[in-house]
């Protein structure tokens, strides 16, 4: 069986987190798409696990958090207009990618897939709660299921904002770009939650340009392409993947460090043949478990089928 070399690895998955979809990146690579898939279905657990294990009592004062649509399989117009003709869609449709983002280290210590609803929002501040050493400032946007959400994670131990942003009446179709804008903003409103949030500091900039990386970053983002994802585990991976390549493996242009070291996680900056070093430690220790099936040689592996 042929085997990629871990540099080989490594610039697969950096062509990954530059936001090439997994066909460009078969072929820039001259592998097949199976070996691009199998990789990212790989070490998107490993990836997830480490974050998981170091982004613990981090020291950030005033966090931001927002949620990412996207879709898998297909829009929900067209798993209900396939439903309304009797025709099954293989689809999970709208999906949210949950974000928080440290104003000051940049760094991004939870994120959370999912429906944008109260459960998915308890579980998300939940685990973001847990992962705090100081009482925080908190901004988020005026989804209401933050507003049952966020005083159960933290209880009075908060400083919570809501930012509103109104908008006006959608634009026309008079010119292309239109459509796919939303309508101007007339105003914001700055309402305080709990606590004593500092005015000044209430704002989800930093937020809303971390999730413009997240699509630019993430082919499975782009709108208005064939690159969305097919399943929601492999939606999962690849956002794993992206999140730990954007706190431990890229150098924030302003901090000129990554995020994961401006929060005093790591001391250094990471680089993605490491990851793949952890794959392969995970990898050997799966293969000396797994027991042997008859007629098939210790380490053999069928070819993958995952579809992407």
């Amino acid at each position: 069986m042929n085997r990629l070399t871990r540099s080989d690895r490594a610039k697969i998955l950096h062509s990954l987190v530059e936001g090439n979809s997994l066909r460009a990146t078969a072929r820039m690579h001259d592998v097949s798409l199976n070996t691009v898939m199998k990789l990212l279905v790989d070490v998107g657990p490993v990836a997830s696990a480490m974050q998981d294990r170091l982004l613990r009592d981090l020291p950030c004062k005033r966090l931001q958090c927002d949620e990412v649509w996207s879709f898998v399989g297909a829009k929900d117009k067209t798993i209900e207009r396939n439903a309304r003709h009797g025709l099954a869609t293989a689809g999970d449709g709208s999906v949210w990618t949950w974000t928080a983002i440290c104003a000051d280290t940049k760094v991004i210590p939870s994120f959370l897939v999912g429906s944008r609803d109260a459960e998915v929002a308890n579980v998300f501040m939940g685990d973001l709660a847990g992962r705090l050493h100081n009482r925080v400032q908190l901004t988020t946007d005026g989804h209401g299921a933050y507003l049952v959400a966020v005083p159960d994670a933290f209880g009075p131990d908060i400083d919570y904002a809501m930012l509103i942003k109104h908008y006006g009446p959608s634009p026309g179709n008079e010119h292309p770009e239109s459509r796919y804008s939303p309508g101007d903003c007339t105003g914001t409103e700055k309402r305080r939650i709990t606590g004593g949030p500092d005015e000044k500091h209430v704002s989800t900039s930093y937020v809303e340009r971390a999730n413009l990386s997240i699509r630019m970053g993430n082919r499975r983002f782009t709108r208005l392409t064939n690159a969305f994802s097919k399943k929601i585990e492999n939606h999962v991976h690849s956002l794993s993947l992206y999140f730990w390549w954007y706190n431990f493996g890229r150098i924030h242009r302003t901090l000129r460090v990554t995020p994961a070291m401006e929060a005093k996680v790591t001391e250094r900056v990471w680089n993605l043949e490491e990851l793949v070093e952890l794959l392969e430690i995970e990898e050997a220790a799966r293969a000396a478990d797994a027991p042997v099936k008859p007629g098939r040689k210790p380490g053999q592996r069928n070819r993958p089928k995952d579809s992407n």
